[in-house]
C-alpha cells in the first residue's frame, strides 16, 4: 500500500528525486533496467564503508535471506503465516523464550511475528523495529528464474521481495539471531514486529496495535521498509530517512440520470456530466504547503541539484512559505510537486449499460494522497466543488491520518554518525513518501516512525520492487545488515556487542 510503500524502494534519494530517478513514489510500479555487475557490488567499494563482515555472519545472512524467499508469502496466501512460523522456529532456536516469540492475527492467513528483546531497563520505552512478510505476486512466465527461487549470480540476488521488504525481515532475524547467541542486552526492550499485509490494506499492523498494547509504549520507530544510501557511479552522494508520508484516500465521482433511447440525446447524458467533472479535477491543483520533514528534504537536497534547481531548493527550505518560489520549484518535475501539495487522479472508469441506451450511470475513482494535516473531508469537500451539482462525491476509502515524525536529535545524529563512518559523510536527507508503508499506522497510533532501511543503489536505476527480475545487490544486503545493526545499537544501548 502502503501502496509503502512509498514512499516502500528502495531506498536511496532517487525516491525522491525524480528529476534524477524514481523510486517507490509511485511504488505500485517497477522497472526493470540491465545494469552491470559492478552496481550489485557498490556498497562496499564506497569511501568510508566497513570492512566485510566475518564469513560465518555473510554466510548465515543469506542463509537467513533464502530461506524467507523461498516462501511464496504472496499477500492474501496461506505462504504468509507459513514464513511467520519458520522465522520464529529460527528465533527459538536461537535461544529465544517461546513467550518472546509470538505469533498473532486477525486471521489465520493474517498470522504475523512479534518478537520481544528483553533489555537491562525494561521500565525505559521500548524501540518499535518493523519490516513485513508479504510480497507482491509474481508470474513465473515474466521472470527469467523462479521468483520464489533464491538465487545468486553475477553480483545479485534475486527473488521476490528481496527489495520490498524481506531484505529488511533478514537484517531484524539475522540481528536478532546474532546478538542472542552472543548473549548481548540493550538497554532497554525491542519489539520486532514483522506485518502480514502491508502490500495491501495494513489490516495487520493495525490489528497489532490493538492487541497487543506494548507496541503502543514504543518511544519510536525504525522501519527497514523505506529509507536507503543513494549511490552515483558507486560513491554515497547521500542518506535518506523516511519521517512522513501522504494520506492514501480513494473518493468515488459519480453522475446518475433516468437515461432513455440513445436515438434521443439529452443535455444531462451521465457520461458526459462525469467527463467535466473529472476535466476540472484534473486541472485543479492544491495549494501547495510545507512541512517540517518536506522542508528539510528541499533544504538538504539542494547541494545534489544542479545551478538551476538548486537555488530554488535553497530558497524553499529557507522560507518554506514562499508560494512564488515553490510554484517555481514545483514546475520542474512532478514528483516536487506532489512532495508540497495534496493531489488526487482518476484512476478508474465506468460507465453505460447498453450499446443503444443512454448512460444512465458513470462512475470514476480518484485516488488522492494527501498531506499529513490535509484533513479527508476538506478534500472532499474540494472534488464536490470541481464536481458540480450533476456529479456526487463520496469517500471510498476510511483515510488515516499520519502527523509527520519529528526529525528527534537522537535519530538524526545517529544515522548522520553512520553516514560520516560509513558512506564517507554523505548529506542526510529526511523525505517524506509519496507513497506509503506500516508507518502511516505507527505514527497514526502516535509513535514518532523513520524509515531507515540503508540498503544503498545506484541513484540512476529504477527499482525493480514489484517488478520483474526484483534483485539486490549482494554487497548492498550485507553492508546493509551491519549499518542496520549499529543503528539500533547505537539508539537502544550504551555497550557494544562483544
Amino acid at each position: 500500500m502502503t501502496d509503502r510503500r512509498i514512499d516502500r524502494i528502495a531506498a536511496h534519494i532517487a525516491r525522491f528525486v525524480v528529476c534524477r530517478a524514481t523510486w517507490r513514489a509511485t511504488r505500485r510500479v517497477a522497472h526493470p533496467v540491465a545494469l552491470s555487475t559492478a552496481l550489485g557490488l557498490s556498497a562496499l567499494t564506497t569511501p568510508g564503508a566497513r570492512a566485510q563482515a566475518p564469513a560465518p555472519h555473510r554466510a548465515e545472512e543469506r542463509a537467513i535471506l533464502g530461506e524467507i524467499v523461498a516462501i511464496n508469502s504472496s499477500s492474501g496466501t496461506a505462504g504468509v503465516a507459513r514464513l511467520a512460523r519458520t522465522i520464529a522456529a529460527r528465533l527459538r532456536a536461537a535461544g529465544f523464550p517461546a513467550a518472546d516469540v509470538q505469533l498473532l492475527g486477525p486471521t489465520p492467513e493474517l498470522t504475523a511475528l512479534v518478537v520481544r528483546y528483553r533489555g537491562r531497563t525494561p521500565s525505559t520505552r521500548p524501540l518499535l523495529l518493523m519490516a513485513h512478510l508479504d510480497v507482491v505476486p509474481a508470474l513465473r512466465v515474466d521472470w527469467t528464474t523462479d521468483p520464489f527461487a533464491f538465487v545468486e549470480r553475477d553480483g545479485w540476488y534475486y527473488g521476490r521481495g528481496v527489495e520490498d521488504n524481506k531484505a529488511g525481515v533478514a537484517a531484524i532475524v539475522a540481528t536478532f539471531v546474532r546478538w542472542q547467541r552472543a548473549g548481548w542486552r540493550p538497554d532497554r526492550d525491542l519489539f520486532a514486529v514483522l506485518s502480514a499485509d502491508e502490500e495491501t490494506n495494513g489490516a495487520s499492523i493495525r490489528w497489532l496495535l490493538d492487541s497487543v498494547p506494548a507496541l503502543k509504549t514504543a518511544e519510536f520507530a525504525l522501519n527497514t521498509d523505506a529509507g536507503g544510501v543513494a549511490l552515483e557511479q558507486r560513491r554515497p552522494i547521500g542518506v535518506t530517512i523516511q519521517a512522513s508520508e501522504k494520506v492514501f484516500a480513494n473518493f468515488r465521482l459519480e453522475a446518475t440520470n433516468a437515461g432513455g433511447h440513445s436515438s434521443v440525446p439529452r443535455a444531462d447524458n451521465a457520461i458526459y456530466d462525469l467527463a467535466a467533472a473529472l476535466s476540472r479535477v484534473g486541472a485543479y491543483r492544491f495549494p501547495a504547503r510545507l512541512n517540517e520533514v518536506s522542508t528539510a528534504f528541499f533544504r538538504e537536497a539542494a547541494a545534489l541539484q544542479d545551478s538551476t534547481i538548486g537555488p530554488l531548493m535553497r530558497a524553499v527550505g529557507a522560507q518554506p512559505t514562499d508560494s512564488i518560489a515553490l510554484e517555481r520549484l514545483a514546475a520542474r518535475n512532478d514528483y516536487y510537486s506532489s512532495v508540497m501539495r495534496t493531489t488526487c487522479v482518476a484512476t478508474r472508469l465506468s460507465g453505460g449499460h447498453a450499446d443503444n441506451a443512454l448512460p444512465q450511470r458513470a462512475a470514476a475513482l480518484v485516488n488522492c494522497r494527501m498531506l499529513p494535516d490535509d484533513p479527508p473531508d476538506s478534500v472532499r469537500a474540494a472534488l464536490q466543488r470541481l464536481a458540480g451539482d450533476r456529479v456526487r462525491v463520496t469517500s471510498a476509502w476510511d483515510a488515516v491520518p499520519s502527523p509527520p515524525s519529528p526529525l528527534r536529535t537522537d535519530v538524526m545524529q545517529a544515522v548522520r554518525g553512520i553516514a560520516r563512518e560509513q558512506f564517507g559523510g554523505a548529506p542526510v536527507i529526511p523525505e517524506m513518501s509519496t507513497g506509503a508503508t506500516d508507518g502511516l499506522f505507527t505514527r497514526n497510533a502516535g509513535i514518532p516512525t523513520y524509515g531507515v532501511g540503508m540498503l544503498a543503489s545506484e541513484q540512476s536505476a529504477p527499482s525493480r520492487a514489484h517488478g520483474r527480475d526484483e534483485r539486490i545487490g549482494v554487497e548492498a544486503f550485507h553492508a546493509a545488515v551491519r549499518t542496520w545493526e549499529t543503528l539500533v545499537q547505537r539508539l537502544a544501548a550504551s555497550a557494544p556487542v562483544p
